[in-house]
């Protein structure tokens, strides 16, 4: 018994580097996506796997907070831009001015975007960097009339 619990203890523990999944960036035409081993992952979830790396969690809550007004900036900026459009499609008398404001709104948002990519890539960084470290950690619990061994890589 105790022969099958080290041979387990030590499979997970040389193991442990191979589960590491890194969280890679690409740019898309309306933006940016996240992938964590080869699957397409949201901001809010790389903001979650982010909690154990302090560094990068805050770094990537910088990023987030910037991708969120310039998400809020652009949105009102083609909703304006989109109302004026559809009058003259429907052949009524547009407001040129809300296309013009909305415009302003989308050249707004560009810095808060730049700022997103600037400290994103700098989160990920820190992160995957952390991961290449291979840490194993093993948390201890006892529940009731058991116990268990949680091990996260």
């Amino acid at each position: 018994m105790h022969i099958r619990f080290a041979a387990l203890f030590f499979l997970l523990l040389c193991s442990g580097v191979s589960f590491a999944q890194k969280i890679e960036i690409y740019k898309t035409f309306g933006g940016f996506r996240f992938e964590r081993d080869s699957v397409a992952i949201s901001a809010k979830m790389v903001l979650e796997a982010m909690k154990e790396n302090q560094l990068a969690y805050m770094e990537f809550k910088k990023a987030k907070t910037n991708l969120d007004v310039a998400s809020v900036l652009g949105f009102a900026g083609g909703l304006l831009i989109g109302l004026p459009i559809g009058t003259a499609i429907a052949s009524g008398e547009p407001e040129w001015a809300l296309a013009a404001g909305g415009a302003g709104l989308i050249l707004a948002s560009l810095p808060f975007t730049s700022a997103f990519k600037q400290h994103a890539l700098g989160a990920l960084d820190t992160y995957n960097a952390g991961l290449s470290a291979g840490r194993v950690k093993f948390n201890f619990y006892l529940a009731g009339a058991g116990g268990g061994l949680v091990v996260r890589f």
